[in-house]
């Protein structure tokens, strides 16, 4: 089940579309049945858990919490109870995704798509702190981000 709870007030966000981003993503990685939180906060809040958790005192996009926190890039969840069915969170700061969006000249849905694809990624163990490893995990964004737009094409 995708759980989505918005926090914040200032910037309009499309649940339905963020919900059925987020299933087509879980369909394609073959997640469908597992739990995903998503928050959409403001940006003291989110730059309160990034303090909290990160130890950065300033805002960011997106913040990612696994229920898995051993599970490596590429394998997959060994579900031996109830519980295992949960990939874990992800924090979202919209404001902060509409500034970035302008800067980078794309849509707000458009930066929406990609960073729900990059926390997803990093909730099944993908991360970008070596070379390497974010070689393999921007392989993965760009072939889910391939779904997404498929997706988009057919409507």
């Amino acid at each position: 089940m995708i759980t989505i709870a918005n926090k914040q007030r200032k910037i309009a966000c499309n649940i339905e579309q963020i919900t059925a981003d987020v299933l087509i993503i879980l369909n394609v990685l073959k997640y469908a049945d597992f739990d995903l939180g998503i928050l959409l906060t403001t940006e003291p809040a989110i730059q309160k858990y990034n303090h909290e958790f990160r130890h950065k005192d300033k805002p960011t996009d997106i913040l990612s919490f696994p229920y898995h926190t051993e599970l490596k890039a590429g394998k997959r969840i060994k579900v031996t109870m109830p519980e295992d069915k949960n990939l874990g969170d992800l924090i979202i700061a919209p404001a902060y995704v509409a500034r970035d969006a302008k800067n980078l000249g794309v849509t707000f849905e458009s930066r929406m798509q990609r960073l729900l694809v990059h926390g997803i990624c990093h909730l099944l163990g993908y991360d970008h702190i070596e070379d390497a490893d974010y070689a393999v995990m921007l392989k993965k964004e760009k072939m889910l981000l391939k779904h997404l737009s498929k997706e988009m094409d057919v409507e």
